[in-house]
């Protein structure tokens, strides 16, 4: 078999129907995540809970990017 024949395959067809369900769940899973950071906090002090609480901030800003980009998505299946 050539290299070229490995890779000659046609790439997948975009499908954006679970879109917005995959994008709920890793919201969920990231609001976890900073719910179990809330847990190993009460246990650290110093550098380690301000690495926890700046990595929580990202989490934040990154929830908020993913609810933005669900009702893009949603508002794109009308």
């Amino acid at each position: 078999m050539k290299l070229t024949d490995k890779h000659s395959h046609k790439p997948k067809p975009d499908d954006r129907s679970d879109n917005v369900e995959k994008l709920q769940d890793m919201v969920q899973d990231t609001i976890q995540n900073i719910e179990k950071s809330h847990e190993t906090m009460r246990f650290t002090d110093g550098e380690e809970k301000q690495a926890i609480e700046t990595k929580n901030k990202r989490r934040e800003e990154a929830i908020d990017a993913m609810r933005n980009e669900i009702k893009d998505e949603y508002n794109a299946l009308d």
